[in-house]
């Protein structure tokens, strides 16, 4: 998923904002990126640091079979297809996988619309990648989502991740001292949705991967972080 454009923190008391369930912001969540689709790709062509992270697909463990989640609009899809055998892109959203469809012309490209909090894969996959969408997962649903990478990865498979770090935080306008760390975006309309933002520091994921028995290494690049890992030997 991109990252927000607004810049500098802003936080928010508890007072000001009614706290909500998982359930609930995460239906939130959803109804900000179909009424942003058509400004989804804008912080693509405005910003240095995320094109400098496109390139930088060219060099990661990308290979065999591709399972994509949270595809969005395609930014990413075009460069794993070029790696690939194929390419399953999985999004909730008809209005972003519509874009998608149109930006990448490839026979070996399937699209899936479907909620990936229920959504299970029915084969395995050599390669399980997503961008910008480990930070919109709340905290308590992350074990669940990491036993759903491991069960779709076949043999010798790696999840490969990219995502904002913490320093990002200073980008968003966040609510603070919630259950589930929240932000708040908002649309060209002027409407404003809160989401899950949640900024994993990469040491800390690294032992939370550990514990889950994935081994991972996780890099800073242009300021968000690169990771591959791979699941716990017993999910073969």
């Amino acid at each position: 998923m991109p990252v927000a454009t607004e810049q500098g923190a802003r936080l928010r008391p508890n007072r000001e904002e009614p706290a909500v369930d998982d359930d609930a912001l995460l239906t939130e969540q959803m109804s900000y990126y179909r009424a942003g689709a058509a400004e989804y790709d804008r912080p693509y062509a405005e910003r240095e640091d995320l094109r400098e992270l496109l390139a930088a697909v060219d060099d990661l463990p990308i290979a065999g079979d591709v399972l994509e989640l949270a595809c969005g609009t395609g930014q990413w899809t075009s460069s794993l297809a070029a790696r690939a055998r194929s390419v399953t892109a999985v999004d909730a959203a008809a209005e972003v996988l519509a874009l998608a469809r149109a930006r990448t012309a490839s026979a070996t490209v399937r699209f899936v619309e479907a909620d990936l909090f229920a959504w299970q894969p029915s084969r395995c996959y050599d390669t399980v990648f997503f961008a910008f969408w480990l930070s919109h997962i709340p905290p308590a649903r992350l074990p669940g989502f990491w036993n759903t990478v491991a069960c779709a990865l076949a043999p010798g498979g790696k999840a490969v991740f990219i995502d904002d770090g913490p320093a990002a935080a200073a980008e968003e306008e966040v609510l603070s001292d919630r259950p589930t760390p929240v932000a708040v975006r908002r649309l060209d309309d002027g409407s404003r949705y809160r989401i899950v933002k949640v900024f994993h520091d990469p040491s800390s994921l690294t032992i939370d991967l550990a514990a889950l028995g994935w081994s991972a290494h996780i890099r800073l690049v242009a300021g968000k972080f690169i990771g591959v890992a791979e699941p716990p030997a017993t999910s073969a």
